[in-house]
């Protein structure tokens, strides 16, 4: 099964001319769109851009606006030094969003928190309609009513927003950073949590902006939704109802053991009253989402996992009124990731991993029927919904092209996907797409994407890169500036990118295949699809390498212990030693649930680093909490000291550590990214093309 995309530019001749994935420079300054919001009548259509900075030191994000209808051009609306995000619209049509810029206090864009701006439908320049001590983010609008909802932090023994002020600036004045704990977690991703808090709050707006004088941030009474949330609140997914009279939002509840679940939580704003919505039933619940008319709540449900069992994700319809609950298309054999209502609420827009794609789904409730809407090779996200029901806009991503907006005809040519002009044009690509598909030894499908360069042939194969994805639930099938293989392509390697055992999108058995044995199907899986890669007459079967990152660089230490058909690895924030990595991980309850001390055992790259002959890049993040350095740590020394790789008398070795003392998972900041890509394009050109040892004096001390 093949398909093609992003055929390479030539000039005529043959020749591959060059792309912005020949440079890294040119790659870094490519702009990236991200975040879709539509505005109550369905007249305006607005995406954030993301651009380097004059340093190239960071992304700054701007605000854009794009023709629903696809004939005019997109004009920006924004040019903060810092950038804007979080765009939303009020029910009257003047845009809001979240940005950090000097104040009338004397605040520089470096100190300032997130502030509330506002841009009149009418025109005019943006003012500050909202300050507070803790920033403002997450903004939700009532579609019909001028009613604000947000996100904030504030300091547990604060009671308002001026003692929560006058609190964060005596820490900052003392130089206090300590946290005192009660409960878990204590760390999320690449942050501490604490002493501070996230808040709901909630504010009416003036339906027109001339109702407003000033520019201080007395505009907007906030009402705190819960006024002591602990940690309830942190990631919390939250909607408004149309009319503003009710707030929905997920609820984090604290369990014995430093366990915690999710609940539904229901707020009535003229009453004050809080309930519960929807709980328990061995399942977490989230992503809540208001119909039209407010009288159903749509939302998922995750079962809580076991070591022997793999969660499930469904969508629910929860009854308002009497709380009842319904599951819905019980039948359906995928996870959703997103929903939208269809505006005469007779149905939801559903976006759900499906065979390395990620469509939109429509699901009548009457029916209980689900119906796949798009049918391309791509990745559907941030779902708008016309108000007339007539189309959806989202953003759209592949490997073959980064998220822009597209429209998605829903009445008449049913599917039919318009893209719009975005702020900037799809990047030419180094190679073009195509497709692998096997069977694996138990007989189950494998597929994976393959990207191949410009110029390969059976005359001249390219050396083949596994990149295996992390998760472990996910799937290689939207566009990562992160984790970007075109970089590789021009480079001249081919990279596989499959979705083995674990992977989304297949239904829920070959996700237990597994769960719980990390090193079974999922290994197993890896290995026929890339035998299938090798397969062709297009690919060098003699120069291959593999590497990935968390759940993939984690995969990467168990191959590396496991066969040394590789010529290079390259295991980037990974899990090393699992009985390490389960107690001091940011979520070890969740992990706890499958990694059993049997399960740790069984399946601990550590424990076969004395069979490793293949010379491996370690990179990690000394922020990351999510994989603690001391898995990256343990992995170096135990390289150096039990791997089958010489020592020389200097102690040096083939392996190498790339560290990055104030980088996260990700490695996000350009300059890390570009250095990251250096040292990895490095390392795979030494060991798989036989080319000398690179030298980076931007690396040396």
């Amino acid at each position: 099964m093949t398909h093609h995309h992003g055929a390479p530019t030539t000039n005529g001749c043959d020749e591959k001319l060059s792309t912005p994935f020949d440079d890294l420079d040119a790659y870094m300054a490519l702009p990236r769109m991200s975040g879709l919001t539509l505005s109550p009548d369905g007249t305006r259509l607005v995406v954030g851009c993301a651009s380097l900075d004059a340093k190239s030191t960071a992304y700054r994000t701007a605000l854009w606006e794009v023709d629903p209808a696809g004939t005019a051009p997109a004009v920006r609306l924004t040019r903060g030094a810092k950038g804007e995000s979080g765009a939303a619209f009020t029910c009257g049509g003047d845009l809001l969003f979240t940005a950090a810029r000097p104040d009338s206090d004397g605040n520089s864009e470096d100190d300032a928190p997130a502030g509330l701006w506002r841009l009149p439908a009418r025109g005019g320049e943006a003012e500050l309609v909202a300050l507070m001590p803790g920033g403002v983010s997450g903004l939700r609008t009532a579609r019909s009513a001028p009613v604000l909802l947000a996100s904030t932090s504030m300091l547990a023994s604060a009671v308002d927003t001026d003692s929560d002020e006058k609190l964060r600036k005596a820490r900052k004045d003392n130089k206090v950073s300590a946290i005192l704990h009660s409960g878990y977690p204590v760390r999320y991703w690449d942050a501490d949590l604490g002493p501070d808090a996230p808040h709901l709050v909630v504010a009416e707006l003036a339906r027109d902006t001339s109702e407003i004088a000033g520019v201080r941030s007395a505009h907007l009474t906030f009402a705190d939704l819960a006024p002591a949330p602990g940690q309830a609140l942190r990631e919390a997914h939250y909607d408004v109802s149309a009319d503003g009279s009710m707030v929905a939002t997920s609820w984090q509840v604290a369990e014995a053991r430093g366990s915690q679940r999710s609940d539904l939580m229901l707020f009535n704003r003229s009453s004050g009253a809080k309930q519960v919505l929807v709980s328990g039933g061995n399942a977490s619940w989230g992503e809540p989402a208001f119909s039209p008319d407010g009288s159903y709540v749509a939302c998922v449900s995750e079962s809580v996992s076991t070591p022997l069992q793999a969660p499930v994700i469904r969508v629910h319809l929860v009854n308002v009124a009497d709380r009842s609950v319904r599951q819905l298309a019980a039948s359906w054999d995928r996870w959703p990731a997103s929903m939208a209502w269809l505006p005469d609420g007779t149905g939801l827009l559903i976006t759900a991993d499906d065979n390395g794609r990620s469509p939109i789904f429509h699901l009548d409730l009457a029916s209980d029927h689900v119906t796949r809407i798009t049918h391309d090779d791509a990745a559907y996200t941030d779902l708008q919904v016309a108000p007339d029901g007539s189309a959806v806009y989202a953003l759209r991503s592949s490997y073959a092209a980064p998220a822009h907006p597209v429209r998605v005809v829903l009445a008449g040519d049913c599917g039919v996907v318009t893209p719009l002009q975005a702020p900037a044009p799809n990047p030419d690509l180094p190679g073009a797409l195509t497709e692998v598909a096997t069977h694996a030894a138990d007989g189950h499908p494998v597929r994976g994407w393959l990207a191949m360069p410009a110029g390969a042939s059976s005359a001249t194969p390219a050396p083949l890169l596994l990149w295996i994805h992390g998760g472990p639930l996910g799937s290689w099938n939207a566009w990562s500036w992160r984790w970007n293989p075109w970089l590789m392509v021009a480079a001249g390697y081919a990279v596989l990118l499959p979705d083995p055992a674990l992977s989304t999108g297949y239904g829920q058995e070959f996700i237990q295949r597994g769960w719980g044995a990390w090193g079974g199907a999922p290994y197993t899986d890896l290995l026929a699809v890339t035998d299938a890669a090798i397969a062709r007459a297009d690919i060098d079967a003699s120069r291959t390498a593999a590497m990935g990152g968390s759940f993939g660089g984690y995969m990467a230490n168990w191959v590396a212990g496991h066969t040394d058909r590789f010529s290079a690895i390259v295991t980037h924030a990974s899990l090393w030693a699992l009985d390490q990595f389960g107690p001091t991980t940011d979520a070890s309850y969740y992990w706890g649930r499958e990694m059993s001390p049997e399960m740790s055992e069984a399946n601990s790259p550590h424990h076969h680093v004395g069979k490793i002959v293949t010379p491996m890049l370690v990179i990690h993040g000394d922020r990351d909490y999510r994989v603690p350095i001391g898995e990256g740590l343990r992995l170096w020394y135990e390289l150096i000291s039990k791997s089958q790789l010489p020592i020389d008398d200097d102690g040096k070795t083939a392996h190498r550590l790339l560290y990055f003392p104030n980088e996260n998972h990700w490695v996000l900041s350009p300059q890390h990214a570009k250095i990251w890509y250096e040292v990895v394009l490095g390392f795979l050109a030494e060991h798989v093309l036989g080319q000398g040892a690179p030298t980076l004096p931007e690396l040396l001390g």
